[in-house]
């Protein structure tokens, strides 16, 4: 009988983990993408539409979009069509002079968009205009359609994975409580031998018993002892390396500014805001002045934006809150992380383009630093200072060289 009960529940294990491992392979299955990738060759103009991409991201997306749409200023499709280049050209480096000089369509451009004025860009030079120009031109250009005989890829569609593991932790639990019955009974059943055929005991009565058994023995009580002594010694532990680790740490902000939208549905590039993000040690708390230069046309009415103006018109910094802490006593760089070494922001913060609230999504330690450094194999693409070195390690080792080879575990790297 107990024979025939046990094959029953290793049957019905069996079948659950089958159809569990078929549902899980069909859920693993990528997805592929119906969408083209824009191409980055030069355009007519003899512009790097690749180099254009990064150039119209870090400093003219806040403002302008690809298409026709409206930002704060005038979509830029067709902008070469409107104006000649040798206009176009003196108006990134110097708006406010075209302005100035009485350019009709310039003074009719800037009443139009209330009178904001555009950054100047006087540094930009024939290469970085005609390379904006070249990707606006290049992702203004139509997605290649595909001929006949030609797979279209579709999404695949969603599976209600949520509902699915509800079912499987239903039939996991479901399989626990047989299990349950089937020791319940084993037990039952040996109670039962060992008082004789004439005894039989209750079920309360035959728990008690086996508990009273267990109790009485030393060695379960001596394994119970040194198991929480263990477990209690573990916390200890967990408790002391915990202090100063503020991970998950996401303050109230003065102005509830949401990484989401403009990081994220805006797709503002960290290095707008955050102006030494790439060539400075600290990334840099944003002014006002910044969030002005598109506040000072978009949602000005809003309360929270209201804060930005008060602040201005009373000359007080916003006490922005400090998320991300490290201890005086260790020094970090920005720029050698994410200029140098081409790490991305993720990589330390998290998805940040996802975050409402900006919290801590990493621990810091120094452990954690320690495990990036011999994981991480070192960037030394169009960078002849390592070139070198590079040569030098490739003498001695055949695998990669990480920064752990270059000094990256030295204590006098961060601890000076």
């Amino acid at each position: 009988m107990i024979r025939k009960f046990y094959k029953s529940i290793l049957a019905f294990a069996l079948v659950a983990n089958i159809s569990f491992s078929n549902v899980i392979a069909q859920d693993a299955a990528p997805a592929t993408d119906a969408a083209a990738a824009t191409s980055a060759a030069p355009a007519d103009g003899g512009g790097d539409a690749a180099k254009g991409e990064e150039l119209f991201k870090n400093n003219c997306a806040q403002c302008h979009a690809t298409t026709a749409e409206v930002v704060v200023g005038p979509g830029l499709a067709g902008l070469e069509e409107r104006r000649d280049y040798a206009w176009i050209k003196k108006w990134i480096n110097n708006p406010m002079a075209v302005i100035a000089s009485g350019d009709k369509y310039a003074n009719d451009l800037y009443n139009k968009y209330n009178k904001t004025q555009m950054t100047a860009f006087g540094a930009f030079g024939d290469a970085e205009v005609k390379a904006i120009l070249a990707y606006v031109k290049a992702s203004a250009a139509p997605v290649a359609t595909p001929t006949t005989g030609t797979a279209v890829a579709t999404a695949a569609p969603e599976t209600g994975g949520g509902k699915f593991m509800n079912v499987i932790l239903i039939t996991l639990l479901i399989i626990m409580a047989l299990v349950l019955v089937a020791l319940i009974g084993v037990l039952q059943v040996l109670n039962r031998l060992s008082n004789g055929e004439g005894e039989h005991l209750s079920f309360g009565e035959s728990l008690k018993a086996n508990f009273k058994t267990i109790a009485a023995n030393k060695t379960v009580r001596t394994a119970v002892i040194w198991t929480f002594v263990l477990l209690a010694t573990k916390a200890s532990f967990d408790g002391m390396y915990g202090v100063g680790v503020h991970q998950g740490y996401a303050p109230k902000q003065p102005i509830a500014f949401s990484h989401k939208l403009h990081a994220g549905e805006m797709k503002i590039n960290c290095a707008y805001c955050h102006t030494g993000v790439y060539k400075g040690k600290q990334s840099g708390i944003p002014s006002a002045n910044i969030c002005m230069n598109c506040h000072n046309a978009i949602k000005r009415e809003s309360p929270e934006i209201q804060k930005i103006y008060t602040a201005i018109e009373t000359n007080k910094p916003i006490e922005w809150v400090r998320v991300h802490n490290l201890p005086d006593l260790a020094y970090f760089n920005h720029a050698q992380h994410t200029n140098v070494g081409g790490i991305e922001c993720k990589n330390c913060h998290g998805e940040i383009e996802k975050m409402e609230v900006v919290q801590q999504r990493s621990t810091l330690t120094m452990g954690w630093c320690i495990d990036c450094h011999r994981k991480t194999e070192v960037n030394g693409k169009d960078n002849a200072y390592y070139t070198k070195l590079m040569e030098a390690h490739s003498q001695v080792s055949k695998g990669a060289m990480k920064v752990q080879d270059n000094g990256g575990l030295e204590c006098a790297r961060c601890h000076y």
